[in-house]
């Protein structure tokens, strides 16, 4: 049986539709879960070392108590393991252990294990199943919902991928009490996102919830389940990013070119970037006129209660100038036809795609943003 307190989001897109459980303690009951989408009973487990150490042992003993076998590849913890070489290695590691077209890959991780694997699976033998056990606070309300897999390449973040869906997402509450401070907050750089993108009355109940969401597992798995409803929506109406599911973008443009700008590295986790370009995604939409200057005092606000980054300033070391930040931008897959695309807002709640922004604009906000 499983809890009565779980939530069940479904992803509805036909053959390819999944449900998202969210509640406590689901990888100890993860067997009895994963066993419905198998057809023999064995997995092959990719995994990062630190996870490995915190999950990996609970996670197969549960698979073991339903009787499925599992092999394990834990490889390095960082952004810098979503690159050709781990996959790579990831990809020949999972043929050693003789997957077969109908078995499952299991995705044990955050952002960076459930994008790899996830591409790996989508690769191997021209694709074979996923489930993903997100265990940050990133991947469970974003990255682990919606079928983007992929890894990162020296010219820019996510350039290199597949839209590929798992057959089932388990996001556990319980593994985010294992999540430093840092991690916990960078986590909620998306969670908020959501609440400015579409749903005002979301980020109001942030503002007054959001500083209490990590010692309160009732209030996290709210925030979950709203999060990942929102993007199923989007999701099962724009799969493959033609439109709306730009919207899920915002901060990102920004947030990306930040990341490669820092080298990927601990100076900026991404959910940080995320949080700092909604910030300047607001900034830009009022200096454009488009919404009034309250929204973006508004986000500064709420993301300093959280104790986020949300300034260029709040960025340790230095950072390229401006016009090298625009350039990085200009490698973000939302380019179309050479025009940055931003997403852009007319007010917490109200964002929409705009590639109407003057390049001069732009450095105006990011220098103010110094």
């Amino acid at each position: 049986m499983t809890d009565p307190r779980m939530t069940t989001v479904h992803v509805p897109l036909g053959e390819r539709a999944y449900d998202v459980l969210i509640g406590q303690g689901l990888i100890g009951q993860a067997g009895l879960l994963i066993a419905p989408v198998l057809h023999r009973p064995r997995v092959a487990i990719l995994t990062d070392e630190t996870v490995a150490g915190l999950h990996l042992a609970p996670l197969q003993k549960a698979l073991q108590a339903s009787g499925i076998d599992s092999a394990a590849l834990a490889l390095p913890a960082g952004e810098a393991t979503k690159g050709w070489p781990h996959l790579t290695q990831a990809v020949e590691w999972l043929l050693e252990q003789r997957v077969e077209r109908r078995d499952v890959v299991v995705a044990l991780g955050g952002g960076v294990i459930g994008d790899l694997a996830g591409f790996a699976a989508a690769i191997l033998r021209r694709g074979v199943r996923f489930v993903q056990i997100p265990t940050t606070l990133l991947a469970q309300v974003d990255s682990s919902v919606g079928g983007k897999t992929g890894i990162n390449s020296a010219q820019g973040k996510n350039l290199i991928g597949a839209f590929h869906q798992p057959s089932l997402v388990l996001a556990d509450i319980d593994v985010l009490d294992t999540l430093t401070p840092r991690d916990f907050r960078a986590g909620y750089g998306e969670v908020a996102k959501y609440g400015l993108l579409g749903d005002a009355g979301f980020f109001e109940w942030l503002e007054r919830h959001g500083p209490d969401l990590a010692a309160d597992p009732a209030l996290r798995q709210q925030a979950v389940a709203h999060s990942v409803a929102m993007k199923a929506g989007i999701v099962s109406r724009d799969e493959t990013e033609q439109g709306e599911r730009a919207l899920l973008n915002l901060g990102h443009t920004f947030g990306h070119a930040l990341e490669a700008a820092t080298g990927y590295s601990d100076r900026l986790l991404h959910g940080e970037g995320v949080a700092i370009g909604c910030a300047l995604a607001f900034d830009l939409s009022a200096r454009m006129g488009l919404c009034s200057q309250e929204a973006p005092s508004r986000v500064l606000a709420h993301l300093r209660a959280m104790g986020m980054p949300a300034r260029l300033s709040d960025i340790p070391g230095d950072l390229p100038d401006d016009d090298a930040l625009i350039a990085l931008m200009g490698q973000d897959k939302k380019v179309v036809d050479g025009k940055l695309r931003f997403i852009l807002a007319r007010g917490i709640g109200e964002a929409f795609v705009s590639d109407d922004v003057q390049v001069d604009m732009l450095r105006r906000v990011l220098a103010e943003a110094r």
